[in-house]
Formats: structure tokens, C-alpha cells, sequence
């Protein structure tokens, strides 16, 4: 049974990734790149056995594989960009082979700015992209594979996916409050993963706090910085961008045109009201 850890892209996914890496894949809370991948992105080309060549193909595959997974008895995480929903009929996930899942939200005029590092574009695209209904992602280095597609939608279509699905057991978490409140926000994120996977253990607020610790912005960044991050993305001359960019400094109200925010404050009016963003 899967445990999604659901967000539009740039929203603190890896964030969460991170932590729940290293809270429940370490001995000790402290983390390490090599932990990602106890936790892995879905969809993605190591889950599929050969070439797929279409996205016909791949959604016809996604609950497929998602059900194999299920036989193996083991609650695991899985992290995704994908909106919940269906291609063609073809769904991309269902409470049949969920536990739950973690959906991570974060204000759009903060994300755009992320989006405008990560993808190399300008405020102008980034705008487009966030707005986009029909947006997807796909390995633009295996430009004939779908394994790896994901349908984004736009911020506010993969948001309202998530809140709305029929998934019974999910946890709703700001960025903000991970940035503001981060060790109650963490604990709420333990507490409800345990009570998935039936773990009737008190927090182990050592750990927790080693968790924290570990995987705060600077640590991370740092990290890379030494070591390198394999899913960072590349540069137009093929060096690796910084993954971990800004942090806390990445503040819209700095970095972002009037215009652009104005436009994204009123294309997403409805649902940055609902989350306290206006």
C-alpha cells in the first residue's frame, strides 16, 4: 500500500522527502542524499520494464504497477507531481492500493519564482506554466520515453485534486508552516504516518529533532554543495543548476514583478483565499 507525498512541483516536496527519509530510514536521524531513494518518484522509467512509447501506454500501466506493489505486503512512500485524476479513463491512482497520502501546498507566487530557477525560464513562462491546465513533465534526456510523464495540470487543478479525492486518509501541510512551525509540523506528519502504518510508538522527539536538523535548508544545501545532487536539474551549457536555491530567501515580494503577482493573485483567487494567502 502506498503513502503519497502529493505537491505541485517547487513546493516542498523533497523538503518532506527528506525528513520522512531520514526519520524512518536512518538509525539515527541524521540524513543522507543516499536515502532518497528508500522513497521514490512515481511515475518514473525504474518502475516500468521496457520503452514506453506513449501516454496511452504508461496510464494503461499506472494502476497495474501500483497493484503489484500492493502484493507485497509493504507500506511504502511514494512522492508524485501528478494530479489525481484519470487519462483516458486510465486512473492514476485509487484508495484500493492507498494508505494515504501527505498533499504540501504552498503559496503559487513563491513557487513561481522556484519554477523560474529549476526550468531555467523567465517569469513571463513560469507564469504560463503555474496557469497551464494541460502541463506535464517528461525526461527531456529520454525524449521518446513516457515512463517518467507526469500530468501537473496547473497549481490550482493539482491542488484541488488532491483535496478532493476520494483518498480517505490525507494530511493537508503548508510550506509555510514547515518554515514557521517546523517542529510541530513535523511531529503532525509522524503522528500521521505512524497511524498508518500502525505504528502505536510515541514520537521519538530525539530523532525528530535529528530529522529536523539534518534536513534544514542550509544542511542541504551544503550537502550538495559537497557532494552533488543527482536530481538537480541541468543548465542550456549541461552543468547542473543548484537544487537547493534560496530557501528562506526566496520571497516574491523581492523577486517577483507587481504585474505578475497581480495577475497570479487574481487567476487563483479562489483557492489562495481558502488557504489564507489573501
Amino acid at each position: 500500500m502506498i503513502i503519497w507525498i502529493a505537491s505541485y512541483p517547487k513546493s516542498g516536496n523533497t523538503w518532506v522527502r527528506s525528513f520522512l527519509s531520514s526519520y524512518y530510514f536512518s538509525k539515527d536521524g541524521n540524513f543522507e542524499f543516499k536515502l532518497l531513494k528508500n522513497i521514490k518518484q512515481f511515475p518514473s522509467r525504474e518502475f516500468f520494464s521496457k520503452r514506453i512509447e506513449t501516454i496511452e501506454e504508461a496510464s494503461e500501466k499506472w494502476i497495474i504497477i501500483q497493484k503489484n506493489l500492493k502484493k507485497l505486503n509493504k507500506a511504502r512512500f511514494l512522492k508524485t507531481h501528478n494530479v489525481y485524476g484519470a487519462y483516458k479513463g486510465n486512473h492514476f491512482t485509487t484508495p484500493e492500493v492507498t494508505l494515504g497520502a501527505i498533499i504540501i501546498v504552498r503559496d503559487p507566487r513563491n513557487v513561481i519564482t522556484s519554477l523560474m530557477n529549476h526550468y531555467s525560464i523567465n517569469e513571463k513562462e513560469a507564469l504560463e506554466m503555474i496557469k497551464s491546465i494541460y502541463r506535464n513533465l517528461k525526461d527531456k534526456n529520454d525524449s521518446d520515453n513516457y515512463a517518467s510523464y507526469s500530468f501537473i495540470s496547473s497549481w490550482a487543478n493539482n491542488y484541488n485534486s488532491w483535496k478532493n479525492s476520494n483518498i480517505k486518509n490525507k494530511l493537508f501541510i503548508k510550506y509555510e508552516d514547515l518554515e514557521k512551525d517546523t517542529e510541530s509540523t513535523f511531529e503532525k506528519i509522524v503522528q500521521f504516518t505512524n497511524k498508518l502504518l500502525n505504528n502505536k510508538k510515541d514520537v521519538d522527539k530525539r530523532k525528530l529533532s535529528k530529522s529536523i536538523k539534518s534536513t534544514n535548508f542550509n544542511e542541504l544545501k551544503k550537502m550538495e554543495k559537497s557532494k552533488g545532487f543527482d536530481e538537480a536539474s541541468f543548465s542550456s551549457d549541461g552543468t547542473r543548476k543548484t537544487f537547493f536555491n534560496l530557501g528562506k530567501d526566496n520571497n516574491y515580494k523581492k523577486l517577483l514583478s507587481s504585474e505578475i503577482t497581480t495577475e497570479l493573485e487574481k487567476f487563483f483567487y479562489k483557492e489562495m483565499g481558502e488557504l489564507e494567502y489573501l
